[in-house]
């Protein structure tokens, strides 16, 4: 039933519209003035609102202007036996969706009800579509493609551990409460999250997700709880923030583990008290919203180190789902690399493509590093360059160079020339060891570490998420080490 609010000083016509309305189908609440509307709206967000131009302390003219300020997107039908043209007029131009005269039949406010509601819907429709588009991209572990469909159907395999993790799903989607998926990087922690949302009672719901490594600490404060027309400079219009527009849905905070101490402290009051301010607002909006976070970090060793709030740990992991690697499942490594390569193939427009049994044995002997993302990238390289459009067999020989024990993960070409490479990037400038750190004899852990680290920022031409992207880890961790290593001497920018 769609939730439409009525506002009225006179509890006679309260009443009156109200029964009109829940006769037509909708659950109808009632607010004596805007004060008290102001503040319902503020705990739950109705489909329309209907109210009354004059009211005492504030009339509807006005609060049509307050409810623009909350939600640009909430119709507003006012009611009045004073109509005049320039009422009218001044009511529309302050965002008023429709404007009805005293006396009115009951068929017309059902109508112009409905018209608002429909209005409402598409318009958020329209806004979450546009923030989904970009992340349509092919899940990771198990994405449904032309066979699969979604919930727990997208996770392709039937090993022990691929079992107990669906029947952990379907366990925890009927909760409310929010959900921690770990996991090493490649296994599939998105598509967990979204067979969470497809297998719950929220499916009917929008999903949207945020990736918290790649935003810097301001752009993830809008992106979450949005911001007011100039809270700051470039602020040119109000924006709604994912909690907002995923109302009644699921968020994905995916590498939640990658925010820093500023936002922890909001995204904890959020998960306490189902509510935020909007950056440059003082007004209070609730919301319904499952938050699932992802992390591929040891979370309760940054509770321990302080880089995360144990509060919002314990918060956060109400839920627990650990996401097996791929090395823990290798019975599942045959059906993933069918799955893949016939995908691709529909995807490049050939004809299917069998993968011989000396194949996939070698595939299931690999410990693949990267995990299922590892795989996908190797079954589509074999797809590519097997050079056929008619068919054929990915042979052994074929993919047996790209997994050397010795060398599972072959190195990255670089991606510029060379006399490029030490030009300053937005990311900051590109480091180096100085002399005094690269010694001739053996090297200690943390010694291959940075020079990996460095040697991945040169060939990304210091652009950190992609280096951060390459290596498996997040943003702000890669930030962090650079920033120690400075100040400990042991790399300087490059002249």
């Amino acid at each position: 039933m769609k939730y439409v609010l009525v506002v009225d000083d006179k509890e006679m016509m309260r009443e009156s519209v109200g029964a009109t309305l829940e006769r037509a189908g909708f659950e109808v609440r009632a607010a004596q003035d805007a004060r008290v509307a102001l503040e319902m709206i503020a705990q739950r967000r109705p489909e329309a609102v209907v109210t009354d131009m004059r009211m005492p302390g504030m009339t509807g003219v006005e609060l049509v202007e307050q409810v623009g300020r909350i939600d640009e997107d909430l119709p507003v039908i006012l009611m009045t036996a004073f109509g005049t043209i320039d009422t009218a007029v001044r009511a529309m131009r302050l965002g008023a969706f429709d404007y009805l005269t005293k006396p009115f039949e009951g068929d017309e406010l059902v109508i112009a009800v409905k018209r608002a509601v429909e209005h409402g819907q598409v318009r958020r429709e329209n806004a979450l579509l546009r923030l989904a588009a970009p992340n349509r991209s092919d899940p990771v572990a198990g994405q449904p493609g032309p066979a699969t469909g979604g919930g727990v159907d997208r996770l392709i395999g039937d090993s022990p551990a691929m079992r107990m993790l669906r029947e952990q799903i379907l366990a925890v989607a009927d909760s409310q409460g929010t959900v921690l998926i770990t996991g090493e990087s490649g296994v599939g922690k998105e598509v967990v999250a979204r067979a969470v949302h497809e297998s719950s009672p929220r499916a009917t719901g929008p999903m949207l997700a945020v990736n918290c490594a790649a935003l810097s600490e301001s752009l993830l404060e809008s992106e979450l709880f949005g911001h007011e027309r100039g809270a700051f400079t470039g602020a040119e219009r109000l924006r709604k923030g994912r909690f907002e527009l995923a109302d009644c849905g699921t968020l994905l905070l995916d590498e939640v583990s990658e925010i820093s101490p500023a936002i922890q402290a909001k995204l904890l009051r959020v998960l306490q008290e189902r509510a935020f301010e909007r950056v440059g607002s003082s007004v209070t909006i609730g919301v319904d919203v499952r938050v699932v976070g992802t992390s591929n970090r040891d979370l309760p060793a940054s509770v321990a180190s302080g880089d995360f709030r144990r509060d919002l740990y314990f918060r956060l992991n109400v839920l627990p789902l650990r996401i097996p690697s791929l090395r823990e499942r290798r019975d599942d490594v045959a059906a993933l690399a069918r799955h893949f390569v016939a995908k691709v193939c529909a995807r490049e427009g050939r004809m299917p493509l069998e993968i011989e049994d000396r194949t996939l044995r070698t595939l299931a002997a690999y410990d693949w590093p990267g995990n299922v993302r590892e795989l996908q990238n190797i079954c589509e390289r074999a797809v590519v360059l097997s050079g056929s459009r008619t068919g054929g067999c990915i042979r052994h020989e074929m993919v047996e160079a790209w997994l050397s024990a010795s060398a599972p993960v072959q190195p990255l070409p670089p991606l510029a020339p060379a006399t490029s490479v030490a030009a300053p990037s937005a990311n900051g400038p590109i480091l180096e060891p100085r002399p005094s750190a690269v010694g001739a004899g053996p090297k200690a852990l943390e010694d291959v570490e940075r020079d990996a680290i460095l040697d991945a920022l040169r060939r990304f031409g210091g652009h950190r998420q992609r280096t951060a992207d390459a290596l498996g880890i997040g943003v702000r961790t890669l930030g962090l080490k650079l920033k120690k290593w400075k100040e400990q001497g042991v790399v300087e920018p490059l002249a």
